[in-house]
């Protein structure tokens, strides 16, 4: 059994689970997912361990944290084309 992560493989099935083709969020939620941003300091942190792992100086600690800072905004963009049911990305830094 394979136990590593599959980032694409996750996504499609969230995908398939929120169903942007027929948005189900009410007003209120939609508005709530729609603000969720990562705040400048966590825009930072990104760009910094951005910039180590171009330079291959990142650590295997550092890669994890890069590693959940993409999944959780592949999570937030699929929450919000879902949210604004116009099957548009929007930033979310």
């Amino acid at each position: 059994m394979a136990t590593g992560i599959d980032s694409a493989n996750d996504a499609r099935i969230l995908a398939e689970v929120i169903a942007p083709e027929r948005p189900d969020f009410a007003p209120e939620m939609a508005r709530l997912i729609l603000s969720v941003r990562f705040s400048q300091a966590q825009n930072d942190r990104m760009r910094e361990l951005a910039a180590r792992n171009a330079a291959g100086m990142i650590t295997e600690s550092e890669g994890a944290e890069m590693e959940s800072y993409r999944r959780v905004g592949n999570l937030l963009a699929l929450l919000c084309v879902a949210s604004d049911g116009t099957g548009k990305s929007r930033p979310l830094g």
